[in-house]
């Protein structure tokens, strides 16, 4: 039984081990363009909240050749350089690619949420990253959108559910009710939800606790 025991201790050691080590192989090339991505993110924050960037195919393709998708282009550039990534950090998983509402979104499919990170922080950084790759081969801006391993479509599920029991709460009371601060992502997907539902929304507070209030 001692035997078992110490097998099993091992076995948690190696597991704790090896995320660590992805984690720090992530946090190393978060690190090595910081300062780019943080100006690339301060950018993105406002325009992906207010939905006020003017963004269209036509607009995007004025540098491409008649027969090229710029959207198609940015999809393939990204889906290269996760698939380097997950050969860095020695990671399995398949990359899926399809456009929508005038964005590329690129999925990696797999079991592990290493990559996520807590409340998907990880995923934000890699995400950033990757419009910087993206950027870097096409010279423009890049709004692609980054999921792995369902995390965005398991935690867009979660806020509409969150933002139906506050607009009844505000239906209900009449008055105002505030959510936990969110990203620009999140904040979009609480507001699109309260115009639904024929209710008012704004965000207040500075990053990174800037948050929805309904009323």
């Amino acid at each position: 039984m001692d035997v078992r025991e110490n097998t099993e201790a091992e076995t948690d050691v190696d597991a704790d081990l090896t995320e660590s080590a992805v984690d720090t192989e992530v946090e190393a090339e978060v690190e090595a363009i910081e300062d780019a991505a943080v100006e690339a993110e301060g950018a993105e924050n406002v325009e992906a909240e207010e939905g006020t960037e003017s963004v269209d195919s036509d607009g995007e393709a004025d540098g491409a050749s008649p027969s090229d998708n710029p959207l198609d282009s940015e999809a393939e550039i990204a889906a290269d350089y996760l698939e380097e990534l997950l050969d860095i950090v020695d990671l399995d998983g398949d990359i899926d690619t399809y456009l929508e509402g005038g964005r590329a979104h690129v999925s990696i499919v797999t079991e592990s949420r290493v990559l996520v990170g807590n409340n998907g922080e990880v995923l934000d950084a890699l995400q950033e990253l990757t419009r910087l790759a993206v950027m870097t081969e096409t010279g423009d801006r890049s709004r692609l959108m980054l999921d792995i391993a369902g995390y965005r479509d398991q935690r867009r599920q979660e806020l509409m559910t969150l933002t139906a029991d506050a607009v009844q709460e505000v239906k209900d009371s009449g008055g105002k009710v505030a959510l936990a601060p969110m990203n620009p992502f999140e904040r979009k997907i609480v507001h699109d939800a309260v115009a639904a539902a024929g209710l008012t929304s704004e965000s207040e507070g500075e990053e990174p606790k800037r948050r929805v209030v309904i009323f």
